[in-house]
């Protein structure tokens, strides 16, 4: 494709404290999923990339975990990679919770990029549930802190102020070509996004500590000669209880997980899907660098 000199292409990052939408706006941006979402904090756990094709412009979008404090292994490595991203970008996007206002953990995120050279726009998500005074209190609250170049209100779930969204971003990319091919959405690998869809359904289904304490590796992905694809998956998770509630009376709940996300799967794939799951438990893995870089992180250098 020719381009003009005025095609625009750069890096954003999707930051802010966890549970405020960062994967659901990823998502809504990209159109299309591929970051996992649920309604539980510290859902992501990688830098998830997603690329936004448009006519003038190129943007390539980093989902990344919520920041947070926590002594855990695992959760100092997801902030970390949060951070790390401060410096690769053109622009940080900030994300907080309308209904929820500025929290002591919002300002902790604050906390973490001021010494970032990069425009920060303030992303105020979930208006959908506001009433509109408080929404304008909320702005007002955050003209006072004098960070933010711009500010601007939506809702990820609703599709509401997505393409003014955009258009702020543009406006603070430089000119550039295109990183990324048009029908490249991310750079995860396959094995990835599939672990990440059947990681999401754990989440769905389990409670207390027991979807927090599992790790999901795509261990094998192949085409049969009758065009099903066999896919191998473990969940590793830390206690012999966690295990026996993830199997399920009967294996219930690893028959639920395995159905639900091979639904997904399929559709994702545009082919039939035999999903075999296993689990398997590996003590205080999120507390073990090794076990979490094996599991977590086994495509970045952290």
């Amino acid at each position: 494709m020719s381009q003009t000199s005025s095609f625009k292409s750069g890096y954003a990052s999707i930051v802010g404290r966890p549970n405020v939408g960062k994967s659901t706006l990823l998502n809504r941006l990209v159109a299309q999923k591929v970051a996992a979402t649920s309604n539980r904090p510290q859902t992501t756990r990688n830098k998830i990339t997603g690329v936004l094709h448009l006519p003038d412009a190129q943007i390539i979008l980093v989902d990344t975990p919520g920041i947070h404090s926590s002594k855990r292994a695992l959760n100092e490595m997801m902030v970390q990679a949060s951070l790390s991203t401060y410096a690769d970008v053109d622009l940080i996007l900030v994300l907080i919770d309308a209904v929820e206002g500025f929290r002591d953990e919002d300002e902790f995120v604050l906390k973490s990029m001021q010494h970032t050279t990069a425009p920060k726009i303030l992303v105020i998500n979930k208006i959908d549930l506001v009433e509109k005074p408080k929404l304008l209190s909320l702005i007002a609250e955050a003209h006072d802190k004098s960070v933010f170049k711009e500010i601007i209100p939506v809702s990820a779930l609703k599709d509401d102020g997505m393409e003014p969204l955009k258009e702020l971003i543009i406006g603070y990319l430089p000119e550039g070509p295109e990183y990324f091919p048009k029908d490249m959405i991310t750079d995860c690998t396959e094995s990835f996004l599939l672990a990440e869809i059947i990681r999401e359904k754990v989440l769905s289904l389990t409670r207390l500590e027991v979807p927090h304490s599992v790790a999901v590796v795509v261990g094998g992905m192949e085409e049969q000669d009758n065009g099903v694809v066999r896919i191998d998956a473990t969940l590793y998770t830390e206690k012999a209880s966690q295990k026996k509630i993830l199997i399920g009376q009967g294996g219930s709940m690893l028959k639920s997980v395995g159905r639900i996300a091979r639904i997904e799967i399929e559709k994702r794939l545009g082919a039939k899907v035999y999903l075999k799951i296993f689990v398997k438990v590996k003590s205080n893995w999120r507390d073990q660098k090794q076990a979490i870089k094996e599991f977590v992180y086994p495509y970045d250098s952290l």
